[in-house]
C-alpha cells in the first residue's frame, strides 16, 4: 500500500522560494527514480525533477525548471524534498511526488500512483 503525502506548497509573489516535501508510508522510497510532477488545470501532468536512488549525484529536471529547482532525498527520514526558487507565475500547479522513468527523454510516472498533492500559486 502506497500512501504519498506531499506538503510544502502555498502562495508566493514571483520570484519567491517554496520548500516541497513528500512522505511515504509505502515503498515509493525503494524505487529507482524518485520524482516531482506537477499539473496545472486544463494541462497534462509534466515530470519535472528526478533522483537516482541507485547512482550517486544523478538527477532529471525538466528544461522548464533547470537552474531553478533542486531535487533531494533524506533517507534516514525517507523524505523527498523539492527546493523551488526564483518561483515564476507558469510554476503554478499542483505537485505530486510518485515513482518516475524516463523515456524518450521525458519523466513519466512509472506506476500512476498519487498522492493528494501540494498546490503552488505563484503570482
Amino acid at each position: 500500500h502506497v500512501q504519498l503525502v506531499e506538503s510544502g506548497g502555498g502562495s508566493v509573489q514571483a520570484g519567491g522560494s517554496l520548500r516541497l516535501s513528500c512522505t511515504d508510508s509505502g515503498e515509493l522510497m525503494s524505487e529507482r527514480l524518485l520524482s516531482w510532477f506537477r499539473q496545472a488545470p486544463g494541462n497534462k501532468r509534466e515530470g519535472i525533477a528526478g533522483i537516482y536512488t541507485t547512482v550517486s549525484d544523478t538527477y532529471y529536471y525538466a528544461d522548464s525548471v533547470k537552474g531553478r529547482f533542486t531535487i533531494s532525498l533524506d533517507t534516514a527520514k525517507k523524505t523527498l524534498y523539492l527546493e523551488m526558487n526564483d518561483l515564476k507565475p507558469e510554476d503554478t500547479a499542483m505537485y505530486y511526488c510518485a515513482a518516475g522513468v524516463v523515456v524518450n527523454g521525458n519523466l513519466i510516472s512509472l506506476r500512476n500512483k498519487w498522492g493528494q498533492g501540494t498546490q503552488v500559486t505563484v503570482s
